[in-house]
């Protein structure tokens, strides 16, 4: 694995496109990583221009990739793969397949990303499903929640193959020496959850990963576990709920903290405290939702991503290139060959055999 990771970046992705793009990959690359930037080049080159001040350094490793097309917010994934093959995704995920980038990042239709990963770069080998690994503050350290999103209907299996990929992402990507894993479902107790979560239970529990057992929705943000598991369709109204709940608390605040003088004065002295709290709950600091099971590094990000958080997720994407995260992935699967497809094949033919 190369000691400086490319990461090719899909510059017309998101709500405001190379505007935000552009700058976030030139800092990037100011921090040790080669970038390639895929969409219009006449609009890159215009973004480079006004990012690069005259007396900053030129020898940063920028290529531009021309990129005709770009995949709207509300267009269907399916209808994006079939008829924009020029898009600035799809090239991102060729440059991917074909050895020229090590990861990309995207801040534009995520279920167009999330498929023309799957289908154009390819599953990492013992992969049943992708799942996307959200990354979130809590009191402690940042909890990995997953799936947030890919996959609205998981089986058992596929729920113990996000713990054991997850895992991964806490140990080597975010450097949690030990980390625990716990089942989100509706009570703490071994036998609560539906027929999914139960049978689920019993492979985590298992496999030779730091299985504390189930959690519920209330321990999500103690910092207590640091891996959580669960289906797409729970991952996903967990993620959005978080996301309101932390925006109407801070408006909530904003509007108490100028609610007359003397809130105003306290306002002044509260403001470092104040800024430590909004930083800890700030999902720029993380990025995006890296996808995990597809080969390479592909992140997901926000539409609405600023600066910090596309050049946030561009250095995570580097970092799990770094540390081989996709080799410690097939590693996990290769020592539960019973949750890989290869291991399920071999024992559906066994049967047959038999009978």
């Amino acid at each position: 694995m190369p000691n400086t990771p490319r990461i090719v970046v899909d510059a017309m992705g998101g709500d405001f496109g190379p505007r935000i793009n552009v700058p976030a990959a030139v800092t990037a690359a100011e921090r040790g990583v080669d970038i390639i930037l895929v969409g219009d080049e006449d609009s890159i080159r215009a973004e480079l221009d006004k990012t690069r001040a005259p007396d900053r350094d030129r020898n940063l490793s920028i290529d531009i990739v021309h990129a005709p097309e770009v995949v709207g917010m509300e267009e269907k994934p399916s209808d994006a793969l079939r008829k924009k093959k020029d898009s600035s995704i799809m090239v991102c995920c060729r440059l991917v397949k074909e050895g020229r980038a090590d990861g990309l990042i995207s801040a534009g239709n995520s279920g167009a990303t999330v498929a023309a990963a799957m289908f154009t770069i390819g599953r990492i080998r013992g992969v049943e499903r992708p799942a996307l690994a959200g990354v979130m503050p809590t009191e402690k350290n940042p909890i990995v929640l997953i799936d947030v999103g890919a996959n609205v209907d998981s089986k058992p299996f596929h729920l113990a193959q996000y713990g054991l990929m997850a895992e991964v992402l806490a140990k080597h990507v975010l450097h949690i020496p030990k980390p625990r894993v716990g089942l989100l479902s509706i009570g703490e107790e071994e036998g609560k959850g539906n027929t999914v979560t139960k049978e689920a239970f019993d492979l985590l529990k298992s496999s030779h990963l730091n299985f504390i057992g189930n959690v519920e929705g209330r321990d999500i943000f103690t910092g207590d576990v640091n891996v959580i598991v669960c289906d797409g369709f729970v991952g996903n109204v967990a993620l959005k709920v978080s996301e309101g709940v932390a925006k109407s608390f801070g408006k909530i605040l904003k509007g108490e903290l100028k609610r007359d003088f003397f809130s105003k004065l306290g306002t002044l002295f509260l403001l470092p405290t104040l800024t430590r709290f909004a930083r800890t709950l700030d999902y720029a600091e993380y990025g995006g939702a890296p996808l995990l099971g597809v080969k390479g590094s592909t992140i997901v990000c926000h539409g609405a991503s600023n600066v910090k958080a596309i050049t946030s997720a561009i250095l995570m994407s580097a970092r799990y290139v770094r540390n081989n995260a996709n080799e410690h992935i097939v590693e996990q699967l290769e020592a539960h060959g019973d949750l890989s497809r290869f291991g399920r094949a071999s024992r559906k033919s066994k049967k047959s055999e038999s009978s």
